[in-house]
């Protein structure tokens, strides 16, 4: 709807007319979100879920080590209630596909592969987007206080 009334407002506009007062959407307004993610919107690939599970809680930046990822790389991680399981903003781009899985696993830490797989498929026109999923890591053992290192890997098929 809000698609229709903009372009509207801009054919008005190019054939130089003043546009007429725009009539509100129909039906009730949704009420606030009265919970604050501690997620922002982000792009994600079509289908992909923007937020973790609901009772997924973030995994605090001190149990964190990113050093082996790039700069602009996500950062943020969540780890379902019963522990279980890593929620990562991977990163994505064109024909590329983000995937997370462990790599090690002790009772000090749990080591993370991030790799975005490139299709090398002849004759395929790939978007220069960026987008970033949500991707979902199983653990064998609960989290508890072990700290999570990422690492970020590219590769192509």
């Amino acid at each position: 709807m809000l698609a229709g009334i903009g372009i509207v407002l801009i054919t008005a506009t190019a054939c130089g007319e003043r546009p007429a007062s725009v009539p509100p959407a129909a039906g009730p307004t949704p009420p606030p979100s009265t919970s604050a993610s501690p997620w922002p919107e982000v792009p994600t690939r079509p289908g992909g879920s923007q937020q973790p599970p609901q009772g997924s809680v973030p995994v605090p930046a001190s149990q964190l080590d990113v050093s082996k990822l790039s700069e602009d790389y996500p950062r943020q991680v969540s780890v379902s209630a019963d522990g279980k399981v890593l929620y990562i903003r991977a990163e994505e781009g064109g024909c590329g596909r983000a995937t997370g899985e462990v790599q090690q696993e002790t009772a000090e830490q749990v080591v993370v592969n991030l790799r975005e797989t490139q299709s090398n498929m002849q004759g395929r026109m790939c978007t220069m987007d960026i987008r970033y999923p949500l991707v979902s890591v199983p653990l064998s053992e609960p989290l508890g206080q072990r700290k999570v290192v990422l690492v970020s890997l590219k590769q192509n098929r």
